[in-house]
């Protein structure tokens, strides 16, 4: 198999030339290997390459799983292997080994998803552009070198955006994965809470807001890793609904009737949005229409967004303490000014603030988040709203750097449509169905009822044949190798 054959191939395809002996694991993993090998270090996109040990695991694979034994990466986060070390973007928290798998992981590899490497975070997974100084610069956009890649999942969308994989592990605890597949034109999709499990060691991430998933080329690899990674663990504290049947069915079904989706084009305390996403939001509100179904408009879910965004932001302040804490303990030193980023340095202090009275009222807050836009939605089957209030940032303007409270303020102005998805525990999907002239592209969200993910699939799945993406090749940037 050549490169250009493999990077216009998806994961199941990849799957079926495997199924008909017409390629093989090996042959899959030299040829991601050959683009992980120009495009890894152009972009910076990867982190603890295991190559040659791949390479050997693929020559000895036997097919396995949905998508039978193709070339995968893991994010460099908390999510633990057996094989790769993680770093979580931080100095501090370079080379930790797990020694055991995460749930995830193993599902993973059940799937026949065979990791070759991690993926660049920014540090501790707490920004929205992946320029962790841990990783000696930022990671590139693939579509254009001066933008941000968005975060924190951004090393896998760049690794998807540049066909190094046709699908990649992420996480999403406030928009992690939306936010990067909005910048770099991909399809990524943040699963219900509960619905994917991130044992065994933990039950929960920030208070019940992260959850792990996948970013992908098309629609149909995400329902099918969907299929593979979802379902309760023994003793997991959160349960989503039951699946009403795979994922992967869904799609190839779509609707019996037409759906009713509402529309949100203003964000809350007036957050502007730029024409361009606006016009993307109704480029896609046209094409739902031209499908049969019905677009309406509605009112915003009435909550309190600054009170959301402290609750949010306390959470994460105070999983700095726990973790930064820790960390410090295994070490046997304290942290020095120069392990941390700014932010993060400055968000411990604020943690250290904190008291358990404030941790529980921002939980009771997610709580009310939920409840209040599951209000919103009576009467609509989903929600759709921009991904992002702008086109995708430029490199620093979203980097690690100053206050923490004024970080999460100016991060809650530029995803406001998308960590609130993480506090009411919802499923979301950002779509990129829409371009500008210059090649960059223009996201939009898909927000559905708690559990159900199969509507929200089988909608991408429309969309997707209506303004096909994955045909798309990058436009990379002329200083980059080709």
């Amino acid at each position: 198999m050549q490169r250009d054959d493999y990077t216009a191939l998806d994961g199941l395809a990849m799957a079926a030339m495997l199924d008909n002996k017409q390629t093989t694991s090996a042959e899959l993993m030299s040829c991601a290997i050959a683009q992980a090998k120009v495009w890894g270090p152009a972009l910076n996109a990867l982190r603890y390459e295991r190559y040659e040990e791949s390479q050997a695991l693929a020559s000895a694979w036997q097919p396995t799983g949905v998508f039978r034994g193709i070339p995968f990466l893991l994010k460099d986060s908390s999510m633990a292997s057996k094989r790769f070390p993680s770093s979580f973007g931080s100095k501090l928290f370079t080379d930790i080994s797990a020694g055991y798998n995460g749930t995830v992981v193993d599902r993973f590899d059940a799937a026949g998803l065979i990791s070759f490497a991690r993926t660049t975070v920014s540090e501790l997974c707490m920004g929205p552009s992946t320029e962790a100084l841990n990783n000696q610069g930022p990671t590139l956009n693939p579509r254009h070198a001066s933008l941000s890649v968005g975060g924190s999942s951004g090393g896998a969308a760049a690794a998807v955006a540049a066909r190094i994989v046709p699908i990649a592990h992420g996480s999403d605890g406030g928009g992690s994965i939306r936010i990067p597949a909005a910048c770099c034109g991909v399809y990524g999709l943040k699963p219900s809470r509960g619905r994917v499990p991130i044992g065994p060691a933990r039950g929960e991430g920030w208070g019940g807001m992260a959850s792990d998933g996948v970013l992908s080329m098309t629609v149909r690899d995400t329902a099918a890793a969907m299929d593979a990674i979802s379902g309760y663990e023994a003793g997991a504290p959160y349960a989503a609904p039951p699946k009403n049947g795979s994922y992967l069915d869904a799609i190839k079904v779509g609707f019996t009737k037409p759906l009713k989706i509402g529309i949100w084009r203003a964000g809350w305390n007036g957050i502007g949005i730029v024409p361009e996403c606006l016009e993307a939001l109704e480029n896609t509100a046209q094409l739902c229409r031209d499908l049969g179904h019905e677009v309406i408009d509605i009112a915003l879910a009435e909550i309190d967004y600054d009170a959301y965004v402290r609750a949010h932001g306390t959470v994460l302040a105070t999983n700095i303490v726990l973790s930064v804490d820790a960390r410090a303990k295994a070490l046997g030193r304290a942290w020095r000014e120069d392990d941390l980023e700014e932010v993060i340095r400055d968000g411990y202090e604020v943690g250290k603030t904190l008291g358990a009275g404030q941790y529980v009222e921002a939980i009771n807050r997610f709580h009310a988040t939920g409840r209040a836009i599951e209000q919103a939605m009576v009467g609509v089957d989903l929600i759709l709203t921009p991904t992002l209030t702008t086109l995708p940032a430029r490199k620093g303007e979203l980097a690690l750097q100053g206050k923490f409270w004024d970080f999460r303020f100016k991060v809650a102005r530029y995803a406001t449509f998308l960590a609130v998805i993480n506090g009411s525990g919802q499923p979301a999907a950002s779509l990129p169905l829409h371009w500008t002239a210059e090649g960059i592209p223009v996201a939009t969200q898909l927000i559905g009822h708690f559990g159900r993910e199969d509507q929200i699939l089988a909608l991408s799945a429309q969309l997707e044949q209506a303004a096909p993406w994955a045909q798309r090749a990058p436009v990379l940037p002329a200083s980059l190798p080709m």
